[in-house]
């Protein structure tokens, strides 16, 4: 029904209009427990069987040595739900965590409309949203709910970026002071400085830039007493081998928990923006693999793009991923995706 109604309605409506209506919608039935109940049981979440591996300082309350349980590896990726305004329907449709943002300091608009476009032939999305988002604060004011209403049962990660206006060599503030703001109500943090839609935002990637604003992070949360809390960098696929590999050393030396991989691509010519979906598979395994070779074992790796089958998923993990996240694919395949795809990666 949902493929039928998306090819039938959703493609000749404009892509941001009908987004914003699906978070409206979703934000508003996850407040009702029994609209969540009834989502859960038509898309068969089931119960949590996947073993959570990463520490949850802020919430995991249970005995030393307990292992927390989640419905899978899949996740919800960041560009979704920019501000934290959906987290309990994600949990009910199946997602087994879930990444809010990019989440700025402060509120900005993004760049102009359009911003973003389905290409139905190719099963992607094009975007050039830029970071708009109500700021870290109006994120933190809904976080501070939802954990008063589901404690530690919800895994959240936090996309964190900085604003526009502030130039590149003012971005580790940045970076801090969302930090300061959301990491005592999240699961973990993700750098992101690899969208293609914030000016100069991916030279920031270039280790010499990188390394000032991991610092002020950690220095973040050293302060607050959350040095364990799990931090990773999201990288961009267009990185050339070499500079994937100078990531995964900084990602080494300075302690990071790990690499989410990868952003959009901008290696296209449909105009303006990144490209996400099934366009994007082939690089985001190799990105994955690259990684993986660079990486001591214990580090984690979310991957990222073009996953939609079971077998997707699979090749995606077995390239070395631990974690993977969707988002294009919830809009191709429906509700019923993240359940579905939880279920066969944890039942097989």
């Amino acid at each position: 029904m949902y493929k039928f109604v998306f090819r039938h309605l959703f493609v000749k409506l404009d892509a941001e209009w009908v987004h914003r209506r699906a978070i409206d919608w979703l934000e508003f039935w996850g407040r009702f427990g029994l609209t969540r109940q009834v989502a859960a049981r038509i898309v068969h979440r089931g119960e949590p069987t996947f073993t959570w591996p990463l520490p949850r300082p802020n919430f995991d309350s249970a005995p030393a040595g307990t292992k927390f349980r989640t419905y899978g590896p899949l996740g919800l990726a960041a560009g979704m739900d920019k501000e934290a305004r959906a987290i309990a329907m994600w949990d009910a449709l199946g997602f087994g965590f879930m990444e809010i943002g990019t989440i700025t300091p402060l509120p900005q608009p993004g760049n102009d409309r359009p911003r973003l476009w389905r290409i139905p032939q190719q099963r992607a999305l094009r975007n050039a949203m830029g970071f708009n988002n109500e700021g870290a604060r109006a994120a933190a004011r809904r976080l501070r709910r939802w954990r008063a209403e589901y404690g530690e049962r919800i895994i959240i990660g936090a996309n964190i970026g900085k604003n526009k206006v502030t130039p590149p060599e003012k971005a580790p503030a940045d970076y801090r002071k969302v930090t300061r703001v959301l990491a005592a109500l999240v699961d973990f943090l993700v750098i992101n400085v690899s969208s293609p839609n914030t000016p100069g935002l991916r030279d920031l990637q270039a280790v010499s830039s990188l390394l000032p604003i991991v610092k002020a992070v950690q220095r973040e949360l050293e302060s607050q007493g959350l040095s364990e809390l799990p931090v990773f960098v999201k990288i961009a696929p267009d990185l050339v081998d070499e500079d994937i590999a100078a990531v995964a050393q900084l990602t080494m030396d300075e302690g990071l928990t790990g690499v989410v991989a990868t952003n959009t691509t901008i290696k296209h010519d449909l105009g303006a923006g990144g490209m996400s979906g099934e366009p994007l598979r082939n690089r985001a395994l190799e990105v994955v693999k690259l990684l993986r070779e660079h990486l001591s074992p214990e580090k984690t790796i979310i991957g990222v793009g073009g996953i939609t089958t079971p077998e997707d998923a699979r090749a995606m993990l077995a390239a070395g991923a631990n974690l993977i996240e969707g988002f294009s694919a919830f809009i191709y395949e429906g509700p019923a995706w993240p359940a579905h795809l939880n279920r066969e990666l944890t039942h097989s």
